[in-house]
């Protein structure tokens, strides 16, 4: 049976992952596309609807994005969200101004709820707006059903066309009732079965994989985390022998985190895989010496990392595939679609063009983070495994700010076990999304004992989140805090402040570089 989808159609909003990933929480397939493309290619992919994000542009300025027009005509219902809406309104005869009171933040939302978005949801609710203009006047048949004290048209829909509009973001967590609304477009508008599982997902890519290889040989890159992890174990139930697992150990790991992959997957471990381990500490702290900015640290890194690949896969033979644990979030932040480039990652906008495979495969490109993780669980993986840390491919050179020297990754690894093993004792280890500690390029005076000092500062991040699209600052009690800072400072060669980030996600990112 072929897959439903849902396609979300991206005009640069800072939540098109999230779009997306809360449509896959409803079971139904979702994949981002560019806001141009060919109205053609998105109907041979056949999607059941279509969602447009928001985005920072005015659609009234001629240099913002678009759309065809022809797409109001395809018979496929569309849902858009804030920019999404006022383009909706716009192309289809109504008008959006600049608003005269701006929106952000938790608004109260007072709506019709004989909509076909809002039967389920409340009379008056909260959610959230983030905007400056507005739907000053709803094209002709369209009727308003939502409205906020700034916002007279905050919800409008035609619903003979199957074409509705959210001036706010029902996909974010601050809107309270936002799930409801995007329930009833997928099932009361769209129709979905509602058909996207993990267990009809390992299945299927088993079988691809299978397909795919046929005879021939590959070799994955294995960093020990979550995702690599899940790869190199749904390639070794599809393929058994043809796979090779190659763990490049860059000396930017984690403290004994080498030692851990091996002992994992190494010849002593349960898996039925060819396992090598290359030792590449010293060049890279020689590839990146005297580079401080982190995109450059990152092509740095992604570049050894594929040519280290090429050189073991000549060692051991003729190899046809090169397999790597690439997920969507990789694949969206560095630039998939209109959205900016928020960081490149060392398997997608890293890799040379060069590559001497015949093909990647990818096995978890289609999923969020979650979304492997529950790959893990349906594979039979340990929870340790599964729930681990998560962890960068370029390791701490992105948690170090500056250059990378071997001194400082010696405090950045020696701090951040600190910081793992007490949050682990007081036992938020599993209720803290992720955590870690980075250093800051930032040397200050202090004093220790009868001594002045200069020395770093160690900065601790903590986030909650449940997508990883968005995240709010972890509320670790202070009394913890003040042990792990006690430790770090005593305990660790070259600090005498450590800070902690209470930055959200926007309008930081999760890793800090």
């Amino acid at each position: 049976m072929e897959k439903e989808l849902l396609a979300v159609l991206d005009f640069g909003g800072q939540y098109n992952q999230l779009i997306a990933r809360r449509v896959r929480d409803e079971g139904v397939y979702a994949e981002i596309y560019r806001s141009d493309i060919d109205l053609e290619k998105l109907r041979e992919r056949r999607p059941k609807g279509i969602i447009f994000t928001g985005g920072p542009q005015s659609v009234y300025r001629e240099e913002s994005q678009h759309i065809d027009p022809r797409i109001f005509d395809m018979g496929i219902p569309i849902l858009g969200f804030c920019y999404g809406a006022q383009l909706i309104a716009y192309e289809l005869g109504g008008e959006v101004k600049k608003a005269p009171i701006s929106e952000y933040g938790r608004t109260e939302l007072s709506i019709d709820r004989s909509a076909g978005l809002f039967r389920e949801v409340s009379e008056r609710t909260s959610v959230w707006m983030s905007h400056t203009d507005y739907i000053a006047r709803a094209p002709e048949g369209f009727s308003i059903t939502g409205s906020t004290e700034n916002c007279p048209i905050a919800a409008m829909e035609d619903e003979k066309r199957g074409i509705y509009a959210l001036q706010f973001h029902p996909e974010v967590q601050h809107s309270a009732e936002g799930r409801k609304m995007i329930h009833a477009f997928l099932y009361d508008i769209c129709h979905f079965r509602g058909d996207w599982r993990m267990d009809s997902f390992v299945s299927d890519q088993i079988e691809a994989i299978r397909e795919k290889v046929g005879g021939g040989k590959v070799l994955l890159a294995l960093s020990g985390g979550v995702d690599s992890s899940v790869a190199a174990t749904l390639l070794s139930k599809a393929i058994g022998k043809q796979l090779s697992c190659v763990f490049v150990d860059h000396g930017l790991l984690r403290k004994y985190e080498g030692d851990e992959v091996e002992a994992v997957f190494g010849p002593t471990g349960k898996y039925d895989l060819n396992f090598i381990r290359v030792n590449a500490g010293p060049l890279y702290l020689e590839k990146l010496k005297g580079v401080e900015e982190p995109e450059q640290k990152r092509r740095i890194i992604g570049e050894q990392f594929i040519r280290i690949f090429e050189q073991e896969a000549k060692k051991i033979g003729a190899v046809d595939f090169l397999a790597q644990g690439t997920i969507y979030a990789d694949v969206v932040e560095s630039g998939l679609g209109n959205g900016a480039v928020i960081k490149s990652h060392h398997n997608v906008g890293g890799l040379p063009k060069n590559i001497e495979f015949r093909g990647i495969i990818e096995p978890l490109r289609d999923l969020f983070k979650d979304e492997v993780r529950r790959v893990g669980l349906e594979l039979g993986l340990p929870e340790s495994l599964v729930y681990r840390q998560p962890f960068p491919g370029p390791g701490l050179g992105v948690r170090i700010i500056g250059e990378v020297t071997e001194e400082k990754l010696r405090i950045v690894r020696d701090a951040d076990f600190i910081y793992r093993e007490e949050i682990k004792k007081a036992g938020l280890e599993r209720k803290i999304s992720q955590y870690f500690a980075a250093l800051s390029n930032m040397r200050s005076v202090g004093v220790m004992g009868d001594f002045r000092t200069y020395d770093y500062a160690v900065v601790l991040r903590a986030v909650e989140t449940d997508d990883f699209m968005s995240a709010e600052c972890s509320n670790i009690p202070f009394e913890i805090l003040q042990r792990i800072m006690n430790r770090i400072v005593n305990e660790v060669k070259g600090v005498n402040r450590v800070l902690y980030d209470l930055s959200s996600k926007p309008p930081g990112t999760i890793e800090l570089e």
